[in-house]
């Protein structure tokens, strides 16, 4: 019995300490070697009541591509947001950002991020 008690007490006092808020924008890929590309498809959901049309897509730098499968998204609908990120030329914890551009008055621009941990071979 008093096992018990002390296994939820430290439940209660340390499992909440390991509990994360995961970020449905964001995406890390852990470590990787460098020179691997990575792909990551977001979800892009419009929670309005009007058609949410995607402007465009930019993304920080050459490195990084996005694309949507779709342009515009009845209320409710939903579309994937395809980030890729050429790890070629980096070395150590990074992370790179796509921006959708919307013509939402609310939301006008989402941010996704992608991270890693680029990592060298050994040579």
């Amino acid at each position: 019995m008093s096992k018990t008690i002390v296994f939820l007490l430290s439940f209660l006092l340390f499992g909440s300490a390991y509990a994360q808020k995961v970020d449905p924008n964001e995406w890390d890929f852990g470590r990787v070697k460098q020179g691997k590309v990575l792909v990551h498809e977001f979800e892009l959901k419009n929670e309005s009541s009007k058609v949410l049309t995607i402007n465009n897509i930019h993304t920080s730098c050459g490195c990084t591509v996005s694309k949507a499968e779709k342009g515009s998204l009845k209320p409710k609908e939903s579309t994937k947001i395809r980030v890729t990120f050429n790890t070629r030329g980096y070395a150590g914890k990074t992370s790179q950002y796509a921006y959708v551009n919307t013509d939402s008055p609310d939301n006008q621009i989402i941010r996704f991020i992608i991270k890693a941990e680029v990592v060298k071979e050994a040579k």
